[in-house]
């Protein structure tokens, strides 16, 4: 078998893989008997026609496409691992020449990593930020820790402040209803100006059952474009009252959540928050490190095809970040006015930091020689198995070797970042 390769643009190889006929006269044995399993032949069993029979009744063309495709998934592994290096994605294959009396030649075409050239990575002196607690986000806790136990009763007086209403609204641009506008069964808390500002307030004073009219402006930076800067009409019918009543955050509200006291509950609030704000400054000085030691590495063409998947990646966290919070994805996608395609096109320069952040994490692991140990692998695996209180099924899927070899770069990832934080992050 002889290999020709070919050095292309944008970090992509050519191989150049042909078969001599003595090589690949083989396959058209196999081409001819897979043909004879699948076309009936009078007076053969299945599977059984010699070739010649074989190529009587279909072709010998058609032997041959079939025999080509035996042969390349046959060879293709080998003729990848011996000829290229760090290669990803699927190949791209193109069958060069194929006919009677011939070699077999064909192309494979692929994406590579990039070279690069390491940029300095130690004692670049970065600070990580001093943790400081907010009292008013400490406030912002407590009050969402009670909205968690409110008490609710129906109502029959005049809306106020506070209080939880079942709407449904009408919206009307130009007298014309605005698309995606109407709404049946909303709901909202007075005060907390969910939908625009200053909706809240006109609905004060009216009681269930009754209808309201009113125009409102909406702010020139609001999230919905179609209607920003514009005054919209809403008739807005109140289908429900609902009074509230917030518990105080004492100890009988701290024994509900297992904490002997509020100041316990306090506390407790207080290190979580604490916590999350070092985690977050741990990760920005983390992030500032990979992005100077980016800035100081030299990238080769990197290829469309990582930086397209990186982006879809990110475009797969967002969807799955909306979800969490309960939201649609199709309604998040109509708010921005945008589509998939388009968030992914928007994507695409961070996509290139994050490919660029992957590549020189990778080779300061190449360098520094931080290897993952099996036993690491295990133990890790291991963990995520109790973790997620994992099914057998689960369990084999996590134990699989596809998800072993995210494992590793997983843990190969980390201990890089943690020699970075050794080098460069100081208080």
């Amino acid at each position: 078998m002889k290999v020709d390769k070919k050095d292309l643009e944008k970090s992509q190889v050519e191989l150049t893989v042909e078969l001599s006929q003595e090589e690949f006269k083989p396959y058209l044995e196999k081409g001819s008997q897979k043909i004879s399993k699948e076309v009936k032949i009078e007076g053969f069993r299945e599977g059984k026609a010699p070739y010649d029979i074989v190529k009587q009744k279909v072709g010998e063309m058609s032997i041959m496409d079939e025999a080509s495709k035996i042969a390349i998934n046959s060879v293709l592994g080998e003729v990848i691992t011996k000829n290229t290096k760090d290669a990803i994605g699927q190949p791209e294959i193109n069958i060069v020449k194929l006919a009677p009396e011939n070699p077999l030649v064909f192309t494979v075409k692929m994406s590579i990593l990039p070279k690069i050239e390491l940029g300095a990575y130690k004692e670049l002196g970065i600070k990580e930020k001093e943790v400081k607690l907010d009292e008013k986000e400490l406030e912002k806790t407590y009050e969402h820790l009670r909205e968690m136990h409110v008490k609710e009763s129906v109502s029959e007086k005049e809306i106020k402040e506070g209080d939880k209403l079942i709407l449904n609204i009408q919206m009307f641009l130009d007298k014309v209803p605005v698309e995606g506008g109407q709404g049946k069964d909303t709901t909202i808390i007075v005060g907390k100006d969910y939908l625009v500002p200053g909706f809240d307030k006109k609905l004060i004073g009216t009681k269930k059952g009754e209808t309201r009219e009113f125009e409102i402006h909406y702010p020139a930076d609001h999230h919905q474009k179609n209607l920003s800067g514009k005054n919209v009409d809403f008739k807005v019918e109140v289908k429900d009252v609902f009074d509230r009543e917030l518990p105080e955050l004492d100890d009988e509200l701290a024994k509900k959540l297992h904490f002997k006291s509020a100041d316990d509950l306090k506390k407790n609030i207080t290190n979580n928050i604490e916590s999350g704000k070092k985690n977050e400054a741990r990760q920005v000085a983390e992030r500032e490190v990979i992005e100077k030691i980016v800035a100081k590495t030299k990238f080769g063409d990197l290829p469309e095809m990582l930086v397209q998947h990186e982006a879809e990646t990110m475009l797969g966290e967002l969807e799955q970040n909306v979800a969490q919070q309960g939201g649609k994805f199709e309604d998040y996608l109509s708010s921005l006015g945008k589509t998939r395609n388009d968030l992914v096109l928007d994507m695409l320069p961070d996509a290139v930091k994050r490919v660029q952040a992957s590549l020189v994490i990778r080779d300061i692991a190449k360098a520094e020689k931080i290897v993952v140990t099996e036993k690491e692998v295990d133990e890790y695996l291991e963990s995520l198995v109790k973790q997620y209180n994992a099914t057998p099924e689960i369990e084999k899927q996590i134990k699989s070797e596809q998800y072993r070899s995210y494992a590793v770069m997983t843990l190969s990832n980390r201990a890089v970042v943690e020699k970075l934080r050794e080098w460069n992050i100081g208080k």
